[in-house]
């Protein structure tokens, strides 16, 4: 299983939200590739990168971001989420060297595009499914809809996503554990590779993550980290061991 650090953009800037409140942003960096790098030397083997900007505005801010982050990470796996609305930033994305974009507001809006995306991109395309007491939201977190996470990751199981990643958005950015159980249902449903996000605290969240994985046969793909590894309750290196064990 991956440990992939998550690498927030806000205004060209590396930060940290809590439960995706713009308002609550922590500065950890002004050199978002400079903090790609720090994860690169800690052995990282993926980067997980969130446009905070465009995932509220839905047009794409931090692309320059981005694309400096892609060429420092030398061919280290990057994957991109927010605000991709459209075909055309999709390709935008995956032609600067990104390996796969994230879908998420789009794709719960209107299915058809996520269905479109996929036929596209075969194996490029992440389901972003950000969920609140296990409903899916949208629009940067700010509208919570009727849809469940589980039902729309059923309805996505037949098409060639390179994988869904499932937020808890109530843990994210709060260092409170994982919501391992509502992960691994989910995990079970489909068989598409799931990508564990939100509450990652310490070595310990790692440890029972991993057991319980191992335990429903090794369903995850990985687990993000976030303010856990800036704000040093969790040591990326040994995270990174745990889960190679």
């Amino acid at each position: 299983m991956l440990l992939i650090p998550a690498i927030d953009l806000k205004e060209g800037r590396c930060v940290r939200l809590k439960q995706g409140r713009m308002a609550d942003a922590t500065l950890y960096s002004d050199d978002p590739a400079a903090m790609a790098e720090r994860w690169l030397e800690a052995g990282c083997r993926r980067l997980h990168v969130v446009d905070l900007d465009a995932a509220f505005a839905g047009a794409l801010r931090n692309h320059r971001s981005v694309a400096a982050i892609v060429k420092r990470a030398q061919g280290v796996p990057v994957q991109v989420g927010g605000g991709i609305r459209s075909l055309a930033n999709a390709a935008m994305y995956l032609d600067a060297g990104v390996d796969a974009v994230i879908v998420g507001t789009a794709a719960v809006r209107n299915f058809d595009f996520l269905e479109q995306l996929t036929a596209y991109f075969p194996n490029r395309i992440l389901f972003g499914l950000d969920a609140r007491q296990g409903r899916a939201a949208i629009d940067g977190w700010d509208v919570t809809t009727d849809k469940t996470a589980t039902a729309l990751a059923l309805a996505a199981h037949a098409l060639p996503l390179a994988g869904i990643v499932h937020t808890d958005i109530e843990r994210d950015g709060m260092l409170s554990g994982i919501n391992i159980a509502a992960t691994l249902a989910l995990a079970e449903a489909v068989s598409t590779p799931v990508i564990a996000s939100g509450g990652v605290h310490n070595l310990s969240d790692l440890a029972a993550l991993k057991a319980a994985d191992d335990q429903a046969g090794r369903l995850l793909l990985g687990t993000i980290t976030g303010r856990a590894i800036y704000a040093g309750t969790l040591d990326f290196r040994q995270g990174q061991s745990l889960l190679d064990a």
